[in-house]
């Protein structure tokens, strides 16, 4: 089976079979996808992560098919109705609605119209009608009236009940109406009219329809949300007509009685069966299929937010800026430690500014501060402002505008308890903005990937499917990056390939009881932590200041013999390998090559070599708002501003251009050239100039250019 489920996905992704079969061999294994697409490029044919996913997916929805059918095969045999016909038919599909398709007809069925006219005998006559070779039909009708069976016209309604059943259960009549529903389906919405007032946000739907495989996912997850909220009526149609004339072909076989009572059948087999079931069924996919482009959206801005630049480890001071509750101020040292919170009021209605002034310059000289992280929320750019006037244009300390979305989920969660257990929820909100900006990843999976405020419509879409897909990004991106095992928090260490959360914990204790690890070979020492786990985890995990520089780059432990032939061969230390480029140049690569470790694992060797460890995230950068626009009445159509990506979407980008209020950067006025998605030219964080094209104060809505206008 393995062989026949290995073949379909080749020819499904167009990858090779040998590629598909080590790569689902290694995923039976238990190999993450991180690894298999880092260390097994030998095996995998040098299969991206997006590749390895793609195999790992099929490969699921194949076994869950099989499984299925295995069920179907079972139940229709313990009918004793299986054929060898059938049986060929049912192991050759891959679709899952077209299994569904064969086994209705066998389905055990509850109490129905049809179920119902059996028990009164009327199955023959159905037949006589289907074989359309009889014209007095009446006549043969009145032969089947019994107690339950009172008149012609019931029997032959009993009788139309059947042949509904047997049209709706066709094979060739469902692919039939599938195929109407793919080519020409529309869907429909209409406004509830008690429900007009409460869904004014939808009022672009209230009488709405378009060609369903033309709706685009963000307009159908808006539809989809309003009828759950009871705003809406919606339906996805075809043409009755088309439909019906369609079905006849198939089941019209003369021009006489029975073909009448017939096409009867096919009208109410249509109208009462088929569509309603179609129709399902494609609500069901086209939702699936706006779920599936909505948590792509959300997981690409979530891998760019992930792997936002660093600042790395410097003295950083803070601050949750408030209004009414002050500004929470936090300073924290190079590794993110907790050096000395306190409150300040630098604004109304409570402003006390010569006293918050005292605390900053003396908390800035006291602990040598490097950086200023401030939240971009709420008196955000007040704050800003209020800071730039306290350190003077001289000063080498760095302000930062941290985007605070989550801080405060963070603030509330068990983690924040667990580090801060003493502290004030609004204190641990300033040190995720601090944590945020010396390295984003590190501080961001600490916190619900949907709460990060990068996505669209992520309550409405798949939860299960939102969370699988959100969590194989973040794990992509901390693999990416790599882990120091010396200061990682377990939260970070349980994202890494082979770990978990359970290992993440037994290794805290471990480095909590020996203060450090001084080697990757030492993790074998955790407990719990055995050689599949090192396997699969060791290439990622960083060790600065290791014995062997290996352990500080992302060459898998496994080819450490391989550099150190290579260092003995120019009689060289491994380190001098790192540090000399000449001497890099003098190995031959090719004379490396065995049975198992072929070029690109080389190759990747290498590069590691020449910047071991290196993070491929690269450095923060200060970026300032325009100074002369505070508020939404502030803007003038026509204006230039820099502002940040903040989100973006199939339609666009939101902007932050340092109000409350972010700006929509239409697809329409992303570039002068066509462009299909907004991710094709921008990307998460990005700084841009954009033009203030309209202001509309009263919704809060600001549309926004790059078009030179």
């Amino acid at each position: 089976m393995t062989e026949i489920l290995v073949k379909h996905i080749s020819s499904t992704l167009s990858i090779s079979k040998s590629q598909v079969s080590n790569t689902v061999k290694l995923l039976e294994e238990g190999a993450t996808i991180p690894f298999i697409s880092r260390y097994r490029k030998e095996a995998t044919g040098s299969l991206d992560e997006t590749e390895v996913t793609a195999i790992e997916k099929e490969w699921k929805r194949l076994l869950e098919l099989v499984k299925r059918r295995d069920a179907i095969l079972k139940s229709i045999n313990d009918q004793e109705l299986l054929t060898p016909e059938l049986e060929v038919k049912i192991n050759k599909c891959w679709n899952m609605a077209e299994l569904e398709d064969i086994y209705l007809p066998y389905k055990p069925k509850r109490k129905t119209r049809a179920s119902a006219a059996r028990e009164k005998g009327l199955e023959p006559l159905a037949e006589i009608i289907m074989t359309q070779k009889e014209d007095k039909i009446e006549a043969i009708a009145e032969k089947y009236l019994n107690d339950e069976v009172p008149d012609i016209e019931a029997a032959l309604a009993g009788a139309r009940d059947i042949i509904a059943e047997w049209i709706n259960e066709n094979t060739d009549a469902r692919n039939k109406i599938r195929q109407l529903f793919e080519r020409d389906a529309i869907i429909s919405s209409k406004v509830i009219e008690k429900k007009k007032d409460e869904g004014t946000k939808y009022q672009d739907y209230f009488d709405f329809s378009e060609p369903l495989e033309r709706c685009a996912g963000h307009r159908l997850l808006a539809i989809r949300r309003a009828e759950q909220e009871g705003i809406l009526r919606v339906s996805i149609s075809i043409d009755n007509e088309t439909a019906i004339e369609n079905l006849e072909k198939i089941f019209i076989k003369n021009k006489n009685e029975s073909a009448v009572q017939v096409e009867l059948s096919i009208k109410d087999a249509h109208k009462r069966l088929l569509a309603p079931s179609i129709e399902t069924e494609f609500k069901n996919s086209s939702k699936a299929k706006a779920d599936e482009e909505a948590i792509r959206v959300f997981s690409e801005n979530l891998r760019q937010l992930l792997l936002s630049p660093p600042l790395g480890p410097k003295v950083t001071m803070a601050i949750d800026p408030g209004f009414r509750t002050g500004c929470k101020l936090v300073c924290l040292d190079q590794q993110g430690n907790l050096l000395q919170h306190d409150t300040i009021f630098p604004h109304p209605p409570q402003p006390k500014v010569d006293e918050a002034t005292e605390k900053i310059k003396g908390l800035l000289k006291k602990y040598k501060v490097e950086a200023i992280a401030i939240g971009n929320g709420t008196a955000g750019r007040e704050t800003e402002r209020f800071i730039k006037s306290l350190i003077g244009e001289t000063s080498t300390t760095e302000i930062f505008m941290v985007n605070e979305a989550g801080a405060s989920i963070y603030s509330a969660s068990e983690t924040a308890r667990e580090e801060f257990p003493d502290l004030d929820l609004t204190f641990r909100g300033a040190i995720s903005i601090g944590r945020r900006l010396m390295d984003p990843l590190a501080e961001l999976v600490k916190i619900d990937a949907k709460s990060i405020g990068v996505g669209q419509y992520q309550h409405d879409v798949n939860q299960d499917d939102l969370k699988d897909g959100l969590d194989k990004v973040v794990t992509s991106a901390v693999n990416q990056v790599g882990v120091n095992l010396n200061t990682a928090s377990q939260h970070l260490l349980s994202y890494v390939s082979g770990i978990g959360p359970k290992l993440a914990k037994s290794i805290i204790k471990y480095r909590r009881e020996n203060k450090i690890f001084r080697s990757r070979k030492e993790l074998i020492k955790v407990s719990g932590l055995g050689a599949k786990a090192f396997e699969q985890s060791a290439g990622f995990l960083r060790i600065p200041g290791a014995e062997n520089p290996l352990d500080n780059s992302a060459v898998h432990p496994e080819s450490y013999s391989i550099v150190a032939k290579m260092a003995k061969d120019l009689s060289q230390p491994v380190k001098s390998l790192i540090e000399a480029a000449n001497l890099r140049q003098q190995i031959d690569i090719n004379n490396y090559v065995t049975d198992t470790v072929g070029l690109p694992t080389l190759k990747d060797i290498m590069q590691e070599l020449e910047k071991p460890g290196l993070d491929p995230r690269g450095k923060a950068e200060v970026f300032s708002f325009s100074e002369t626009i505070n508020e939404i009445t502030d803007l003038k159509p026509g204006m230039r501003l820099p502002g940040i990506i903040t989100n973006l979407t199939k339609f666009g980008a939101f902007v932050n251009i340092g109000i409350k209020e972010n700006g929509l950067l239409h697809i329409s006025q992303i570039t002068d050239r066509f462009i299909k998605d907004p991710s094709e030219v921008l990307k998460l964080d990005q700084k841009i100039m954009v033009r203030v094209v309209e202001i509309d104060v009263e919704r809060k809505r600001i549309q926004l250019s790059m078009k030179e206008g």
